[in-house]
């Protein structure tokens, strides 16, 4: 995968955003560092993606992973700092914009689209999903039955890491102010992730 300005972009902003709650936690500048250097050295290796709404999810994977391998501190501890950090960002809610903008039925056939491309795999780690329509039990469904983060976790040899990321996927709905509801996850064995979202009442 490329180092674009973009990829360093995000990185970055992951590595700004778990500083500050890895040095409550006593872990050294430099094992911070090599997160840094960890996350690039990754990224230069993973293999492509094309889905560009989902290149943060990506690389917030990536990041996981680097954070995992220099912090010393397990996969639970790690997740609980990258949640305290996402959760606490205003740039991250603004980024992800607003209930009402997330459930438009509008946005349908542009979300179609990419459902089908996303069966052709134009790169070999994308995403697959099916997305479903507004009906009485939700505004909005997706069922992921291939997962990008999952594939990256698998490629750098720790497919047991990529199911402490699914638990972000509720932290992002509650700052959207939605509600989510998953049975399932790729992460954890099951054949799809079943997103179902709900405006909030």
């Amino acid at each position: 995968m490329k180092y674009t300005f973009k990829t360093w972009f995000i990185g970055n902003f992951f590595y700004t955003s778990v500083k500050p709650y890895l040095e409550q936690k006593n872990i050294s500048d430099p094992a911070i560092r090599n997160i840094k250097a960890e996350f690039k050295q990754i990224t230069l290796r993973a293999k492509d993606m094309s889905q560009s709404n989902l290149v943060s999810s990506y690389l917030m994977g990536i990041f996981f992973i680097a954070m995992n391998r220099h912090t010393g501190l397990s996969a639970e501890e790690n997740y609980k700092v990258i949640e305290s950090a996402v959760s606490s960002s205003k740039l991250f809610k603004k980024g992800l914009g607003t209930a009402e903008d997330y459930l438009d039925e509008k946005k349908m056939p542009q979300r179609r689209k990419w459902a089908e491309e996303s069966h052709r795999l134009r790169n070999e780690n994308n995403w697959v999903v099916d997305v479903l329509p507004k009906c009485a039990d939700f505004d909005y469904g997706m069922d992921y039955s291939e997962c990008g983060i999952c594939k990256i976790c698998r490629d750098e040899g720790c497919p047991e890491i990529a199911k402490y990321l699914c638990r972000l996927d509720y932290v992002m709905a509650d700052m959207l102010g939605v509600k989510l509801v998953r049975t399932t996850t790729v992460a954890e064995g099951g054949e799809v992730c079943d997103f179902r979202y709900s405006l909030k009442k």
